[in-house]
């Protein structure tokens, strides 16, 4: 059995100071986990802990590449970010702990896990 951290957030936030601390840069901290999804095979990568990351980034109202405005898309980059992760940090025996990112597109910010929960009114599943 693996327990995961009782606060995630909180985890991500200690972890992105001492990391701060120690480099002197701002950094973004993710801790992530795999998950399996109702409507497909396999599981993926997804965040469960965030520090200095927006989790959600609301693009409605941005117009895409023919001019169209976006009228309901909001990305969870951190769980992009956090299924990409995964890819290389693996699933099994490959002992990759932590992944180091660069050039994340989006400025870093406050972000918590909570940001990319379905409110329950809106849950067909809960």
């Amino acid at each position: 059995m693996l327990l995961l951290p009782e606060n995630s957030d909180l985890s991500a936030l200690n972890l992105g100071k001492d990391l701060e601390k120690l480099s002197s840069k701002r950094v973004g901290v993710l801790i992530i986990d795999s998950h399996g999804r109702a409507w497909r095979l396999g599981i993926v990568g997804v965040t469960i802990g965030v520090y200095n990351i927006p989790a959600v980034v609301d693009m409605r109202g941005a117009e895409d590449i023919f001019g169209y405005k976006l009228r309901i898309t909001q990305v969870a980059v951190a769980d992009e970010l956090a299924a990409a992760s995964s890819l290389v940090m693996g699933q099994a025996a490959e002992r990759i702990p932590v992944v180091h990112v660069r050039d994340f597109p989006y400025p870093l910010s406050d972000g918590k896990l909570s940001d990319l929960i379905r409110p329950e009114d809106q849950d067909l599943f809960r």
